[in-house]
């Protein structure tokens, strides 16, 4: 497996960290406001998810005053290329070919999205 740490996160923690990544920083209460769903979702359970994802090293935070301000910890592209990843050595044993393959038949892929992939391996092949 490559070097690239592994983050397994939950949809709720996915989400999180996206609101951060986009706002740069925000309360619990400006995450809440900003989740997809989060009308379904107790200002505690947000908070909560917060405070363990400190824990983890997911997430930081500082004091304004008596509200939390949190900032995402790791980097988008740190979490979307380990998850990848794993799908990719679990699931395909590391066979890209076999992972493109599946997601080619398996989902509807426009013609530009098609045009782009080519464009990325002509790319990717100049580079070897």
């Amino acid at each position: 497996m490559s070097q690239t740490q592994v983050h397994r996160l939950g949809d709720l923690q996915l989400q999180i960290l996206k609101v951060l990544w986009q706002r740069g920083e925000a309360s619990v209460a400006e995450v809440h406001e900003q989740l997809p769903g989060g009308a379904d979702l107790a200002h505690t359970t947000i908070a909560t998810m917060l405070r363990k994802m400190e824990a983890r090293g997911l997430v930081t935070h500082r004091a304004n005053g008596r509200t939390f301000i949190y900032r995402a910890a790791v980097a988008e592209d740190q979490v979307s290329q380990g998850m990848a990843e794993h799908v990719l050595d679990r699931l395909f044993e590391g066979r890209l070919a076999d992972m493109v393959s599946h997601l080619l038949t398996a989902r509807e892929v426009s013609r530009a999205e098609l045009t782009r992939l080519e464009q990325l391996i002509a790319e990717r092949k100049r580079q070897s």
